[in-house]
């Protein structure tokens, strides 16, 4: 069965790659030409995919993974992502915070144009955050895996999440070179062996796995793969980028919520999250961390933005 076919059997609408063929379709003289609509992107998530399928088949050309294996020798050890947002959550009564580092989005064009990304998260670790989450995507969101590099090597101590559009498992043991702690696998676009198999390799390189899902068969599958800590429910459409944090509760409700209490699961909620109230209805939902972007990073003083969000001072 081919990628895309045993992808749309488990409900993942998000192709990997283009079905077939050119984006383009010649048929007849040239200004006859005709678009092939087969090969356009549905959405802006799948048009991401297939620019990354691309984008990292030319990396491992130029650093195939036996070279990143041999780096990760002698790199030092990861720091407890999972542990950090548990003392967190123990210490403050609140959902310990996992601030992103973020120039832009292709929802909502560049978000602070003064960027520095070393001060963004010394603010951000000055506020209060337990661990940070940096965009690595250089076409859509403005990000690379220097800033990822340059924030480790800054001496920042906040566990980092890896936000990357990941694909292929090379890219795990990529971000784990360039100072991850952890990183994000989307349900959405990965099948259930890949996750499987990515969380595999995310234990053995000493990384957390935060797998992130939308809707209720997407948490379904992923409540059935054994060996997750960590479930983000992003609060954003994916095809209409609309925004509702009640899909926060709504999947949290039930049964599922009962199993992932069983599992001792951490639920970290995602996207929508711009005040204390919005804090509040999270938490009260189930989750005990969030991933916030935007509505710190866009603060002059991104610190300040934590403690405008939470509605208090959560720095210890």
């Amino acid at each position: 069965m081919l990628q895309n076919e045993v992808a749309a059997s488990q409900g993942i609408r998000i192709r990997r790659r283009p079905p077939s063929g050119p984006p383009l379709h010649y048929v007849g003289p040239f200004e006859f030409r005709l678009q092939n609509e087969g090969n356009t992107p549905r959405n802006i998530l799948e048009e991401i995919v297939w620019h990354k399928d691309v984008e990292v088949s030319q990396m491992k050309e130029k650093k195939p993974l036996l070279s990143l294996k041999k780096v990760i020798e002698n790199s030092p050890p990861t720091r407890d992502f999972v542990g950090a947002l548990k003392a967190a959550h123990l210490q403050t009564g609140l959902p310990g915070l996992i601030a992103e580092v973020k120039k832009a989005s292709p929802s909502r064009g560049i978000l602070r144009e003064n960027f520095d990304p070393v001060e963004i998260a010394r603010a951000y670790e000055k506020g209060g955050a337990a661990c940070l989450s940096v965009l690595t995507d250089e076409k859509y969101f403005k990000g690379s895996f220097e800033n990822l590099e340059a924030i480790r090597n800054a001496g920042v101590k906040c566990p980092l999440l890896c936000k990357e559009f990941v694909i292929d498992a090379w890219q795990i043991y990529y971000a784990r070179i360039k100072g991850a702690d952890a990183i994000l696998l989307i349900a959405a676009v990965l099948p259930d062996l890949d996750i499987r198999y990515m969380i595999k390799i995310c234990k053995m390189l000493g990384l957390a796995a935060l797998v992130e899902v939308h809707d209720e068969r997407e948490m379904d599958r992923v409540l059935g793969i054994e060996g997750i800590e960590l479930i983000g429910i992003n609060n954003r459409n994916l095809e209409t980028f609309e925004v509702d944090i009640s899909n926060t509760k709504k999947l949290l409700e039930g049964e599922r919520g009962q199993m992932i209490r069983k599992k001792d699961i951490i639920v970290v909620g995602e996207s929508g999250l711009f005040t204390p109230d919005d804090v509040a209805y999270v938490r009260e939902a189930g989750v005990k961390a969030v991933l916030v972007g935007e509505s710190i990073v866009k603060q002059s003083d991104p610190g300040k933005g934590i403690s405008g969000l939470f509605g208090k001072d959560i720095s210890l």
